[in-house]
């Protein structure tokens, strides 16, 4: 039997080529200035992950990004002469993945609202290029080091959610035992704490943790996703053990919802939510 998941990387159909020179070039103009990635995200407003993702070829760098960098790293209207060639790649630009994964995945891209309760890993949409990076090292059976990479940078192209005009409506549940787990060491998870202030901060997004002191709530067997995508009805996604699970039923999706409903209402709000992790990273 074939494997059940064949591997495909998130790319860009016939573009490829244009983000990876355009992200070294980036990278070139960044450090000329003397900017660290961090320093240079707080400046356009994306965090060292994402700039990072850019550099590397893995992520877009949006037009409005190429404007702002143009002026902050003086490239003399170099960035903004490359402006037409993204906007032409971004409209043919489309997501690959596994077989398994694609009907999740395009409904992701186009959903107008996203919920996430997790209870055992950050969800992708979160995560910072280290922690993924991690999380697929220890993948059992062991994965080789392009595989790695490649599932790496599907999951950081799938984060451009966050940059869609109108930006969808994003909420999510943590378990409180996501803030603990320290995936891929101290520094990983300090930067992944980071990023998760940093989402938390945008104006569509809601982070809730679910307190470990909480003795039970609707939904202690699995995770799940609940999406609406523009135009059609609400379906939920649940995967157990690496099979996936695509609901479309109205009953089932409503049974989620309502769990989902009755967790917010259990969880710490987004800013006891902002405290809590706030207070975990202090005592790193």
């Amino acid at each position: 039997m074939g494997e059940r998941r064949p591997e495909t990387p998130a790319e860009a159909e016939g573009t490829t080529a244009l983000f990876v020179a355009l992200g070294k070039m980036l990278k070139f103009l960044r450090e000329r200035k003397g900017l660290t990635q961090k320093e240079f995200g707080k400046l356009v407003g994306y965090g060292p992950d994402a700039i990072s993702a850019m550099e590397r070829g893995v992520r877009i760098i949006r037009p409005e990004v190429l404007k702002q960098a143009d002026e902050l790293l003086d490239a003399g209207g170099l960035l903004l002469e490359v402006i037409p060639d993204v906007e032409e790649a971004m409209t043919r630009s489309r997501t690959r993945h596994p077989e398994w994964y694609r009907s999740y995945a395009g409904l992701e891209a186009e959903a107008v609202e996203l919920h996430f309760y997790a209870n055992s890993g950050v969800p992708g949409l979160l995560q910072t290029a280290d922690h993924a990076l991690a999380v697929f090292v220890k993948r059992r059976p062991f994965l080789d080091q392009e595989t790695i990479e490649r599932r790496v940078a599907d999951r950081l192209s799938r984060q451009q959610v966050f940059d869609r005009d109108p930006a969808p409506i994003v909420s999510y549940v943590l378990e409180e035992v996501l803030l603990d787990r320290p995936i891929g060491g101290r520094s990983v998870h300090a930067e992944q704490l980071r990023r998760m202030l940093h989402v938390g901060q945008m104006q569509n997004v809601e982070i809730q943790v679910m307190p470990t002191r909480v003795e039970e709530h609707p939904s202690l067997d699995s995770a799940f996703n609940l999406l609406t995508p523009k135009g059609r009805g609400q379906v939920a996604y649940t995967e157990s053990q690496g099979y996936p699970r695509l609901l479309t039923d109205l009953e089932e999706v409503r049974k989620i919802a309502d769990r989902y409903g009755i967790m917010r209402a259990m969880a710490l709000s987004p800013s006891e939510t902002r405290k809590l992790i706030e207070r975990k990273l202090e005592e790193l």
